[in-house]
């Protein structure tokens, strides 16, 4: 439907609203006007039969005229008024088709504050979020081709290298292969759990669950880990914090990635807190480390899947940007929040869950 024969049709309407409401008012002038002047003329003995034709002409060219310009004023103002209107619906159906080439550079104008000026600007934010969805997209193929390329460029190296004789075989050599092949392996993985994630909604098995135990519970397998970077670990838990109603193999993994990445980014020697409290209605569990700096800009995008901030930071550490996206999507499904910020020289990553309402509060 085109924006000419949308406002053709509303135009249609107010002319047959208009012209049911000139009749309505024509046959009332006949029948009922028209009985009440010839009984005024019968009453002061008044011949009503030339008046009352001269008072019905006169009655109807002053409605003719009167309706005439009604219809003209009404419909040059619906006219402007529905232009105005549906300028911005044309305006958002080129820039669909702009959007569906690629193209998200062009902006509806706002020139209103009612609801098309919101609608308008509700359309302007959905074009900014494909966007950037957009460009994450773009640069998750370079990322994902840059992680591919590398490993797969030294396996064909070495092979060549072993095949031409030029590098003998030796355990030094299979074990170099063997990590660049575990490289491969990893992004693969990292990147089924994220496809995986996204369908959690659809696969989780609520159950009662113990948040403190299982903190712990993985803690202590990456504790070997953080002893080797002589990093600390203090946790702070508070009463009514313990019991909640999640999935408990999907919240492992939530916690897990908080650990990797905290085991990741803290420098040799640093200190990873984990907090959690009760709050009104859900728990909030919060991984704070110290010495992995984060750029302010980058904090509303560090949950998007291969978002990374520092290119040669990232790949300093390993991972591909994955380990975030997945929490962000695991906690989602499970309706609650994630977020990170920067307080007092650390970086805090959070997430939220619906609380067990069975729990004492504090």
């Amino acid at each position: 439907m085109t924006k000419k024969s949308l406002l053709w049709k509303l135009l249609g309407i107010h002319i047959l609203t208009i012209g049911f409401v000139i009749v309505l008012v024509w046959l009332a002038i006949d029948y009922l006007a028209a009985d009440y002047f010839m009984v005024l003329m019968k009453k002061y003995e008044i011949s009503p039969t030339e008046t009352h034709q001269m008072f019905l002409d006169a009655t109807h060219r002053y409605l003719i005229w009167a309706s005439i310009g009604a219809l003209v004023l009404a419909l040059t103002l619906s006219f402007l008024l529905m232009k105005r209107v549906l300028g911005p619906l044309t305006r958002m159906t080129d820039i669909t088709r702009n959007i569906a080439s690629g193209d998200y550079s062009d902006k509806v104008p706002i020139t209103s504050g009612d609801e098309v000026g919101e609608l308008a600007a509700a359309f302007n934010r959905m074009a900014e979020s494909l966007q950037k969805i957009e460009q994450l997209r773009k640069t998750m193929i370079l990322d994902v081709a840059h992680e591919l390329r590398t490993p797969l460029t030294n396996i064909k190296g070495y092979l060549e290298a072993l095949t031409d004789g030029v590098v003998t075989p030796s355990s030094e050599t299979f074990e170099l292969l063997q990590e660049e092949t575990l490289r491969l392996v990893h992004l693969v993985e990292d990147i089924l759990r994220l496809a995986k994630a996204d369908a959690a909604k659809a696969t989780l098995h609520i159950t009662e669950v113990r948040l403190f135990g299982l903190i712990g519970h993985i803690m202590d397998s990456l504790r070997a880990q953080f002893n080797e970077k002589k990093i600390r670990v203090e946790t702070h838990f508070s009463n009514g914090a313990d019991q909640l109603r999640a999935d408990p193999d999907k919240l492992s993994q939530v916690i897990g990635n908080l650990l990797q990445n905290a085991l990741q980014y803290t420098l040799p020697g640093g200190t990873v807190g984990i907090s959690a409290e009760r709050m009104p209605g859900e728990i909030k569990v919060v991984f704070a480390n110290t010495g992995g700096e984060i750029a302010e800009k980058d904090l509303p995008y560090i949950f998007e899947r291969f978002y990374r901030g520092e290119k040669s930071r990232s790949r300093k550490h390993g991972g591909a940007g994955i380990g975030l996206a997945i929490v962000k999507e695991l906690v989602e499904a499970h309706g609650g929040k994630v977020g990170a910020e920067v307080s007092s020289g650390e970086v805090r990553l959070w997430f939220t869950l619906p609380a067990n309402s069975s729990a004492p509060p504090f």
